[in-house]
């Protein structure tokens, strides 16, 4: 026979693991990430840091592909490469831990979100038209009077 409490613990924990099955059948997995090879002194690095490093996290394709940073000094040991990385920035699409597409350079934003969403499509599962965007935080500076 249960005590009260561990009836109630055991119904919890049941309870608990029926949830966490559901809720990981629908949450999302990302499998693809945008990983940026960078060195110091990077004129091109910066400029990409400037005019796209702010808002790429709020975008589709960054809601897609995370965006990871490595040194092309000291690249993670977790990443199949094709080839070696030579140029800065290098921007590497990564799936489960492999090389799918790399686009060396920055060509400036006009010609980055195409060229990073054409890549994307063609070789991962990203769909611009379906694709989730991140949803907005809530404005915590909203106007008050007083």
């Amino acid at each position: 026979m249960f005590h009260p409490l561990r009836k109630t613990a055991h119904r919890l924990a049941t309870a608990a693991v029926v949830l966490c099955a559901t809720i990981g059948g629908t949450a999302p997995v990302w499998a693809a990430e945008l990983l940026m090879v960078e060195q110091p002194g990077c004129s091109w690095c910066a400029r990409w840091n400037e005019e796209i490093a702010p808002i790429y996290p709020k975008t589709a394709e960054g809601a897609f592909a995370p965006l990871r940073r490595a040194d092309l000094r000291a690249l993670p040991d977790d990443v199949a490469l094709s080839r070696r990385v030579t140029f800065t920035p290098t921007f590497l699409i990564v799936d489960q831990g492999r090389e799918m597409a790399r686009l060396e350079g920055y060509p400036g934003e006009d010609f980055f979100w195409p060229l990073l969403t054409q890549l994307l499509q063609q070789h991962t599962s990203f769909d611009p038209e379906t694709a989730q965007r991140p949803t907005p935080a809530p404005d915590t500076a909203a106007d008050h009077n007083g």
